[in-house]
């Protein structure tokens, strides 16, 4: 253990559908970090924030998910994680098997109670949209392009202020 740095799990948010659980490592600045899915568990080892710290964790989740329908994507401020459920059914009462770690929390942006309307469904469809543009646990991302051509029209800060009185 002397010598071994000590590494600090990250902080993570969570939130759950009928077939789905997303996880959020809360990470900014991280580049290359190792993610591994297994049928029970996710494993995450990586440096990030402002002094380029080492963090790792592994969580055993509550029940078996899918790894291979599962997706992510590394952006500048975090991980954002699509994991499949093995079985569609009720909400999980938490999200791993151990008891509470103090670096995970609900992630109240993205939770909805199980017994709420489908009339948020909307939202979770750009979400998907979003994880599926990105790629999944291979890697890589697509070509962003140049993006659309800029206005030609005067922008309203360039016009002439009135005199004060």
């Amino acid at each position: 253990m002397a010598g071994e740095p000590h590494r600090i799990p990250p902080p993570v948010i969570w939130a759950q559908r009928n077939d789905k659980v997303y996880v959020t490592i809360c990470l900014p600045d991280c580049s290359n970090p190792t993610i591994k899915l297994e049928e029970d568990k996710l494993y995450f080892f990586g440096k990030g924030g402002p002094e380029q710290k080492e963090y790792e964790m592994t969580m055993e989740f509550y029940k078996e998910v899918n790894p291979e329908e599962s997706k992510y994507v590394v952006l500048p401020r975090h991980i954002p994680i699509m994991v499949r459920k093995k079985e569609d059914g009720p909400y999980w009462p938490h999200l791993m098997k151990q008891a509470k770690a103090h670096w995970l929390k609900t992630d109240f942006d993205k939770w909805r109670d199980e017994d709420d309307s489908d009339a948020e469904e909307g939202q979770d469809m750009q979400l998907e949209e979003m994880m599926r543009s990105m790629g999944n646990f291979n890697g890589g991302s697509p070509d962003m392009g140049e993006g659309p051509p800029p206005d030609e029209e005067e922008d309203s800060d360039d016009e002439e202020l009135p005199d004060l009185e």
